[in-house]
């Protein structure tokens, strides 16, 4: 019976487990996702409200 790819058996010397933190990742590219639309609508406000007052 073949071992799958991240079955012990295939822990070997030359496997390079490196920790990786994906959370963090995904969260800054979320929070790129939703800032940059956000902030982009948030400065077209403010400057249409600044004509109102001009």
């Amino acid at each position: 019976m073949a071992a799958s790819p991240g079955s012990a058996a295939h822990a070997g010397p030359d496997r390079h487990d490196v920790p990786t933190n994906t959370a963090a990742g995904r969260l800054a590219l979320g929070w790129l996702l939703v800032g940059v639309p956000l902030a982009y609508g948030v400065t077209q406000t403010l400057a249409r409200v600044a004509q109102l007052f001009q």
